[in-house]
């Protein structure tokens, strides 16, 4: 199937995980193409999306929202997983909690979207992300810098995506051999 990956990344950490699902989809078969949002265009042709977007003060950055609202309609005709790049597992346990509301915070600005599957990610966290006070506050609650990705459930994930293509392209196809074309 032609899955559209799709992304906004402040520095990087969303970019890298968007490109890892694009391979693994196209290591499972399918035809993923990647782009970053602002060079997206339309999702016209594509069967599936993945949109991701980073996320700054609770909320993806403006780029993906603005993704959303003008392809509003072409996204709720198709397939879509999204995904999220924060920093929950930089921070220490008792916060963790707080950064999962981000989800729902996301779940809000996507609208009537429902998408089939939606993942928070850590990223990278550097303290150059971070403007001074930022970093004091952090240092003080317990959080800590690093490359926070965890590969192996980024690609579970992308897995689970393709299995879910692969049975809608299998059900597509049982309905053709019957002559049912309604898709």
């Amino acid at each position: 199937m032609r899955v559209l990956v799709i992304y906004a990344s402040a520095d990087g950490s969303t970019a890298g995980i968007a490109e890892r699902i694009a391979e693994r989809l196209r290591h499972r078969g399918h035809h993923a193409s990647l782009h970053p949002v602002g060079e997206a265009g339309s999702v016209e042709g594509a069967d599936a999306v993945v949109l991701g977007s980073a996320v700054h003060a609770r909320r993806w950055l403006d780029e993906a929202t603005a993704f959303v609202d003008t392809h509003h309609l072409e996204l709720r005709d198709r397939p879509l997983w999204t995904f999220s790049v924060g920093m929950p597992d930089a921070l220490p346990r008792w916060a963790r909690r707080l950064a999962r509301r981000e989800e729902e915070a996301v779940m809000v600005q996507l609208g009537d979207l429902r998408p089939v599957s939606h993942r928070l990610f850590s990223g990278v966290v550097a303290p150059g992300q971070f403007p001074p006070a930022s970093r004091l506050f952090l240092r003080l609650t317990g959080a800590r810098y690093g490359d926070f990705r965890d590969w192996a459930s980024i690609e579970a994930w992308a897995d689970e995506i393709a299995e879910r293509l692969d049975d809608t392209a299998g059900e597509a196809a049982d309905r053709a051999r019957r002559g049912d074309l309604r898709l």
